[in-house]
């Protein structure tokens, strides 16, 4: 029956119904229930397919529906304007099936005739979607199911569902060039924090309201991160209908798998893959929306070629598949169809990258994930904490453990040595790590506990299998070829058969699929080092070339000769990819990373010669570095590490250590440091590299920089040209660094300008210190034009840089339209009112900015009212300092009026002023109505009895303040007495400092018989307020009853021994009491000795400073020995 025929047959319905084959019933005689049933039918139709009209038909599709329906007279003119005027797309399909719904069956029945007899794949799609889309659905679950429980690490913590990827914009020069491992050791396994993370069920959104969702998505990774685990997990969510919806067909392919394939269509390739799906041109028509999943593009055959890759765009053409893989990403075939690309960095750089829209990078673990892992899986016999132990001393292994897939292999096989080893026997290199894990693997080597196995009763299966695996993984490697077919295995000696024996299955992964089955090694990494294990066997005995696989080569004889030969090839290597092969070789050369595989290698008697030479030929290497310490340099000193050699190494970590690099940094001693920089402890948290730097060695490290998160570049006596190479630094797609120093250097408007230029572009870089030095006010305009763009940094310090009023003008330019940054340090840059003024109108606006320092400027009274103005505007800043600024009571007053309207600011800062009783007195006023300051420093002021009184009337009831500083400012006794009565009732004050008042004993006794009751205090400083015998026994006293206070500062006054001899019975009491100072204080040797004898029954003490007191040396010796015996944790300054 033809298209035509169908229409009529459905449309005659409205005359009669086949009932029997020799029976009818005419529809006009039937009863109304009949009729009404039928028109029930017609409408379930519509409802039926209601969702699929709405997601698939297109707006050409609804124009031949509309002219249809309105030429059989079941639309009229006007409801054709309205559905068309109903909005978007989908509004106008609602709207249709709603006007033909409500009007007569005949109408229903129309739309489905016409719809069941269209030719138009966006009518096939309609009527066989639901269908299709449910039995393909199952068997890609029922497909990847089966991969769950590899894929899983069955911790919730660490499954795929509670990660997400890092929204990364392009490729770095760096993850294009550069070995795996080396991407991941350089960056410490860290993640760039500035960086967006995505949901896996947000990958194929668009990211704003007005943009598109990508057509072709790249997905990065290195070697073991977990791309096809993504995928998998990717697959299975969205059959389940868990993510992506809107996504009508997914079909993944593995491109290992298409290595056999030669020449076919995308049509015939989906076909074969899928042949479930009877029609791949409706599933790859426009009208479905359909994702394409290329997994693995570095595991492909062949590189892919952009450039001169014939043109095609016929789906049905049969083309070369490397072909066919370009054209589908360039867009000529399928257009319409979304593509998600996974790779290792390398080769997924040859993508144009105007060909991609949108680029994901897999994060790896970070050492708190590692911890989680070892805790689920090895929490048995305290395993996970000796492995955790064993990672936190070698830096090495953990940053390799990033990677989930080596952090398996590393846990598998630390739990193999512990379980038939000791402690000691624990791997210190990556050699002996791959060693033992393949002695676990073949379940051979020498058995712990009993006598050694003779060479004669080893298996000599798994030897001729290693034997082959390695000539295999060597070649392999050369050609950058990671997965190989049953041919290429063949093709190397290796038997089938064996791959199924516990070496071949722990070493060698199997993947099927319809279409072809793969080979690949466990990890890269394994490759490499089974690389180098038949590399390091063959240059024994081999007279050619080992680098040509064929026998017609310039000869080479001899072992020393073919590891020259290794690291020739590896030093020329542009991206790295022999790195690891010659670091695994050079690691071969130590008798403990042998030992393990004394079952499974050849090995001849090694009297240790060979590693002496590859020392002094390391060494030589380091010496011969060009200008710029490469990452190939670099590997050198990994070399070394692998080969155990490491003395040099250790003596530049601990000048590192102790900052005293200066005037040692010799070419090799650069390479070395290069190497450190990565791996040591040392620069873990902060790399130090405070005055031994130049502009030669700067230039020197200037790619290892790149990877410090935190840099320290002070007192270097760095001048502008310094600057140009750090912006190039900074400027970098690679950088990674957080934060920097370049504090005290030489640096003017010019180096200003520089690093302005980098700051244009840095999207990494949060903390800036430009401390101590000379930019001026020229420079502080060349940085606030790059503030302005800059959506990073959050946090600058320009302190003494001489930025003056225009500086400071600029600078408030920034704070009116930058919305990141959070801290200003412009303290003592000759800014005055003017520039004051204009901060503060910033201010009035910035709602970020929350610590400005403008301590030891001009500010005056004039300057401070024009701040004071912004507060009461600003709720956002929280600390603001401004001591040494000539703030009077004028000040003071303005300042305090904002303060009653102010709800944010938290610290004020108002030190070395000329602020009197007066502004006391107003300052005391803002107090009893605000709670929301908590530390108020107005040390060096003039406030004397009077004011201070006031102060202490108002903490009465002030619920806010936790910090006062009343240093310096002619306290005596009587305004003593009102602040003890205040913290009798005040329950917020936690510090107290009232050094260099002149309180004298009795204002000390006030003080201890408010501690009697105050439970707040937990600091209080006494320097120097004239106490004596006295004041200390009241302060003892109060002790014995406080356990609260944690920190007392009793130096420069006049306890004595009588003093001395009270506080040390109160000590005995007394847990709560961590720093006791009492420096200056005339102890004695007979008060140091009953301090010292009190502290063997205190346990909470972690500090004394007993200073100053006419001890002697020998008495200094006595004291301190006797406290370390009865207080070991306690500190002794003596």
């Amino acid at each position: 029956m033809d298209r035509k025929e169908h229409y009529d047959s459905i449309m005659d319905r409205s005359k009669r119904i086949t009932w029997q084959d020799d029976c009818y019933m005419d529809l006009q005689s039937t009863s109304c229930s009949t009729s009404q049933h039928a028109e029930l039918g017609d409408r379930q139709w519509i409802h039926k397919y209601q969702d699929q009209l709405r997601r698939f038909t297109s707006s050409s599709f609804l124009e031949e529906i509309l002219c249809h329906l309105r030429k059989v007279g079941i639309l009229t003119l006007a409801e054709d304007t309205d559905i068309k005027e109903a909005g978007q797309l989908q509004d106008q399909v609602a709207m249709l099936t709603t006007i033909v719904s409500s009007k007569e069956s005949q109408s229903s029945e129309a739309l489905q005739a016409f719809i069941e007899s269209s030719d138009s794949p966006v009518a096939q799609l309609i009527l066989n979607h639901d269908s299709m889309f449910k039995k393909h659905k199952e068997v890609l679950l029922q497909q990847f199911e089966n991969y769950r429980d590899r894929d899983s690490v069955s911790c919730p913590k660490l499954n795929i569902s509670s990660r997400t990827l890092l929204l990364v914009d392009g490729l770095s020069d760096f993850q294009q060039k550069e070995h795996d491992l080396m991407q991941v050791g350089v960056t410490r396994g860290g993640k760039r924090n500035h960086l967006r993370q995505l949901g896996l069920e947000k990958l194929f959104e668009p990211l704003t309201r007005v943009s598109l969702p990508p057509r072709v998505s790249l997905t990065v990774g290195v070697a073991g991160i977990g791309k096809t685990t993504w995928v998998r997990h990717f697959v299975r969510q969205w059959s389940q209908g868990v993510i992506c919806p809107d996504i009508h067909f997914v079909l993944p392919f593995t491109l290992c798998e298409l290595n056999s394939l030669e020449k076919l269509s995308v049509e015939r390739l989906v076909k074969m893959t899928f042949p479930h799906l009877a029609d791949p041109s409706l599933v790859l028509s426009s009208a479905c929306r359909t994702l394409l999943i290329l997994d693995g593009l570095d595991e492909f055959r062949t590189t892919l070629n952009f450039s001169d890759a014939a043109s095609c765009n016929d789906p049905k053409k049969e083309i070369p598949i490397d072909d066919l893989i370009t054209n589908v990403i360039r867009g000529n075939l399928l257009p319409e169809v979304a593509v998600w690309v996974t790779s290792r960095p390398g080769i997924a750089s040859l993508i144009p990258g105007g060909l991609v829209d949108r680029v994901t990078e897999i994060p790896g673990f970070s050492p708190k994930d590692i911890q989680i892992f070892l805790n689920h899986h090895f929490s048995e016999r305290d395993f996970s904490s000796r492995m955790w132990a064993h990672l936190e001393s070698n830096k090495t292994m953990m940053v390799m453990c990033n990677i989930p897939c080596i952090c398996w292999m590393v846990a598998d096989t630390l739990l193999y040595i512990m379980q038939n080893g000791t402690q000691e026997s624990l791997p210190r290199t990556c050699t002996e790590l791959y060693a033992h894990f393949c002695s676990m693997k073949a379940e051979v080597g020498e058995p712990r506990g009993r006598e050694p196995v003779k060479m004669e009763q080893l298996h000599g299966t798994n030897r001729k299998l290693l034997a082959n695996l390695g000539r295999m993984a060597f070649y392999g490697l050369l050609k950058h070829k990671y997965t190989f077919s049953e041919q290429d295995l063949r093709a190397y000696g290796i038997d089938l058969l064996l791959t199924q024996s516990s070496f071949g299955s722990g070493v060698l992964i199997r993947g099927e699929s319809t279409i072809h089955t793969t080979y690949r090694f466990t990890h890269l990494t394994l490759q490499e080092f089974l690389a180098a294990t038949f590399y390091y066997v063959s240059s024994k005995r081999a007279i050619f070339d080992l680098f040509s696989e064929s026998t017609m080569s310039w000869p080479k004889i001899g072992f020393q000769n073919h590891f020259r030969n290794a690291f020739q090839h590896a030093q020329q290597a542009e991206n790295g990819h022999l790195d690891l092969f010659v670091r695994f070789l050079t690691g071969l050369l130590c008798l403990t990373a042998l030992k393990p595989l004394a079952g499974l290698l050849a090995l001849g008697k090694d009297d240790g010669n060979q590693k002496a030479w590859a020392s002094g030929f390391l060494q030589g290497l380091l010496a011969s570095v060009g200008a710029v310490v490469s990452l190939r340099a670099v590997n050198l000193g990994y070399c070394l590490q692998e080969l155990q050699h490491t003395e040099q190494l250790r003596s530049i970590e601990e000048d590192l250590r102790l900052c005293s690099l200066a005037g040692k940094l010799t070419r090799p001693h650069c390479v070395v440091l290069g190497y450190l920089l990565h791996v040591s402890p040392e620069c873990s948290e902060q790399t130090n590299l405070t005055g031994c730097l130049n502009y030669a060695i700067v230039k020197s490290l200037l790619p290892q920089l790149l990877y410090c998160s935190h840099l320290r570049l002070e007192n270097n006596n760095f001048k502008d040209d310094v600057m140009e190479l750090l912006g190039s630094l900074l400027s970098a797609k690679d950088c990674h660094i957080c934060k920097i120093s370049l504090a005290d250097n030489a640096i003017s408007n010019k180096g200003a300008k520089a690093l302005s230029r980098a700051l244009l572009v840095n999207r990494t870089l949060t903390s800036f210190n430009l401390r101590n030095n000379s930019i001026g006010s020229r420079g502080a305009k060349f940085l606030a034009e790059a503030l302005k763009m800059n959506q990073a940094l959050i946090s600058i310090n320009l302190q003494n840089n001489s930025i003056e009023e225009e500086g400071a003008q600029a600078l408030a330019e920034v704070l009116q339209c930058n919305r990141k940054l959070v801290s200003l340090n412009l303290r003592k840059n000759t800014i005055g009112a003017g520039g004051a003024k204009r901060i503060a109108n910033a201010l009035k606006t910035n709602r970020t900015l929350t610590k400005l320092i403008l301590c030891s400027n001009q500010l005056g009274d004039k300057g401070t009212v024009a701040l004071a103005e912004a507060l009461t505007l600003n709720h956002t800043l929280l600390s603001l300092q401004l001591q040494s600024n000539s703030i009077s009571n004028k000040g003071m007053t303005a300042l305090t009026k904002s303060l009653r309207l102010n709800r944010g600011l938290v610290s004020l800062n108002l030190r070395e002023n000329s602020i009197g009783v007066e502004g006391a007195k107003n300052m005391a006023q803002a107090l009893q109505e605000n709670n929301s300051l908590q530390d108020l420093d107005l040390t060096a002021n003039l406030l004397h009895d009077e004011g201070v009184q006031e102060i202490a009337g108002a903490i009465k009831f002030n619920q806010g303040l936790t910090s006062l500083h009343l240093q310096w400012n002619f306290i005596k006794s009587t305004a003593t007495k009102a602040l003890a009565q205040a913290l009798r009732s005040n329950t917020k004050i936690q510090l107290l400092d009232l050094q260099e008042n002149a309180i004298g004993n009795e204002g000390v006794i006030f003080l201890a018989d408010a501690l009697k009751i105050n439970k707040s205090l937990r600091t209080l400083c006494l320097q120097g307020v004239s106490a004596g015998k006295s004041g200390a026994v009241a302060m003892a006293e109060a002790l014995v009853v406080n356990q609260t206070l944690q920190t007392l500062d009793l130096r420069g006054n006049s306890v004595g021994m009588e003093g001395a001899k009270a506080l040390a019975n109160a000590l005995k009491c007394n847990r709560s009491l961590k720093s006791l100072n009492l420096q200056e204080n005339a102890l004695g040797m007979d008060g140091a000795i009953f301090i010292a004898t009190a502290l063997k029954g205190n346990h909470q003490l972690t500090y004394i400073n007993l200073q100053g007191n006419g001890i002697g040396e020998s008495g200094a010796k006595v004291i301190s020995d006797a406290i370390r015996a009865s207080a070991s944790d306690c500190v002794v300054d003596i």
